[in-house]
């Protein structure tokens, strides 16, 4: 037994860290020991993993090669589980903050939080030429009330943008699922509204992208397999998919991701790669790889994905997009795919972060069956105004880890910070955040035993072949996780 006894730490209690620049906490670079392959050689790889003997083998010792034993598996804590990430609610005193209505319903709150955006400049006009320009909500909003554009229009070339998009010589690959037909029939019924003067929000005939892990009526929610939807029918929408048709938004089809958001390249082998606009050479990222594009491309202006470990903001910081992850309980779970229940969350991906407000404001506010178990503290939105500076922010740097990456990304978050400090007066303060890999491996033991436990009465009655060689190695993984590492993990948290 003693050739498979692994080494361990003993953390010290969180009031005993010292967090100041000049800590002695030791740094631990991320480390990820794992084979580099394609081809046949996955194939061999996979094969291995799933021999049940081997296998385990080989699991015990990749776990135990990437630290997972040493600083999650066998550590020692005094901290008890934190299973669900809910906090104390807060409310301290903010400047430059509105406060939105809890109880208001998605269009109220979409017209409240106008007040927190800079005035509309008014500037569609008829010379605009819709084919270059890459809209925002407000800009939408405003064509359709001067008349120039209505969602009718909209509507058609989106239909045939994604149309050139998917042929052989494009072949982004966007969308999963993308109705024509149901989007005109949405279209004509918000360009009625228009044409009454009676829209219901800024977002009526705006199109919205879903990804696929989100029930949206009229599709399936496949989740990026060919197989999801057979098991689980999609009868509704999801709460966040209900509010933003009740706020008037063009719902143009369900993106494309990532197998099961168990990767974060957006190589789909069932439905396609989704390429990077601003270069078809480049990956996507993900796992919501179809929303960052087509935010990114200029089709829609926000779409939806889902954020476990990153899946909304790294496909947005490829695709150069804004990627926002709400606090756990903003938004509410309902209809979306149970694959993490405590660590992913519908996020927004948008062109600008006022599109992401707007967006945040319809689809957040919990549902009355989650206050048992939800806290539901006060929404405040930032105002946006042009000449409202928030000043007063103090940023924390951890140096160790800042430096931690290739020059040019290091150069460029260092010209960021510069530029912060003096257009706004922000303050960078170094800091010292402990066991960062830590954190990183029980997220990873999280998100990967919770998955596990989502899927394991569906593996039943599947055949392996039906999934993608990339995710077989994810979930043999994921599945090497025992019931120990997942409450160590939470210990962590």
């Amino acid at each position: 037994m003693g050739f498979f006894r692994s080494e361990s730490v003993i953390y010290k209690p969180v009031d005993q860290i010292d967090l100041g620049p000049e800590s002695d906490e030791v740094y631990i670079s991320p480390i990820v020991k794992a084979p580099r392959m394609a081809g046949i050689l996955v194939k061999l790889f996979v094969w291995i993993l799933e021999c049940r003997i081997v296998g385990m083998m080989f699991l015990y010792f990749l776990k135990k090669d990437n630290l997972i034993h040493k600083l999650v598996s066998y550590a020692e804590l005094e901290e008890s589980p934190v299973y669900v990430p809910l906090h104390p609610s807060e409310d301290p005193p903010e400047k430059e903050v509105q406060c939105i209505k809890s109880n208001s319903n998605p269009c109220e709150r979409v017209q409240e939080v106008l007040q927190c955006l800079p005035s509309s400049s008014g500037s569609i006009s008829s010379d605009t030429n819709p084919w270059f320009r890459r809209w925002t909500i407000m800009d939408y909003s405003e064509a359709y009330r001067s008349g120039v554009l209505t969602p009718s229009m909209v509507a058609e070339r989106f239909i045939r943008a994604v149309g050139q998009s998917s042929n052989t010589k494009c072949n982004m690959s966007f969308f999963i699922s993308c109705d024509a037909k149901n989007i005109l029939e949405q279209a004509a019924e918000s360009t009625l509204r228009h044409n009454k003067g009676k829209p219901l929000s800024v977002l009526d005939g705006v199109p919205i992208a879903i990804k696929d892990e989100i029930d949206c009526n009229p599709y399936p929610t496949t989740g990026g397999t060919k197989w999801l939807h057979k098991f689980r029918s999609c009868e509704n929408d999801a709460c966040c998919v209900e509010r933003l048709r009740s706020c008037g938004a063009l719902l143009v089809g369900k993106t494309n991701m990532h197998e099961l958001g168990a990767g974060t390249s957006g190589i789909n082998p069932h439905y396609g790669v989704t390429l990077n606009p601003y270069n078809t050479s480049r990956i996507a990222g993900g796992s919501s790889s179809g929303s960052a594009a087509v935010v990114s491309a200029g089709l829609c202006p926000v779409a939806l994905g889902v954020d476990g470990g990153g899946s909304v903001r790294m496909p947005a910081a490829l695709c150069g997009v804004v990627g926002f992850k709400p606090t756990f309980g903003r938004v509410p779970h309902t209809g979306v795919l149970p694959l993490n229940w405590t660590v992913g969350m519908v996020g927004i991906l948008s062109g600008t972060v006022e599109d992401a407000l707007i967006t945040y404001a319809a689809i957040s506010g919990q549902l009355l069956s989650d206050q048992p178990t939800v806290l539901a503290p006060k929404v405040k939105l930032p105002l946006l105004r042009p000449k409202t500076l928030i000043g007063d922010i103090k940023m924390a740097r951890y140096g160790k880890w800042f430096d931690d990456c290739h020059s040019d990304i290091k150069l460029c978050c260092s010209h960021a910070l510069d530029k912060l400090q003096k257009c706004y007066g922000w303050e960078t303060v170094e800091v010292t955040i402990p066991d960062i890999e830590t954190m990183r491996l029980a997220h990873y033991t999280t998100i990967g035993s919770e998955c596990t436990a989502a899927l394991h009465h569906l593996r039943q009655k599947l055949n392996s072949s039906e999934i993608g060689w990339d995710v077989r190695v994810a979930l043999s993984i994921y599945g090497a996780f025992s019931g120990m590492e997942y409450i160590q993990s939470q210990k962590i948290r």
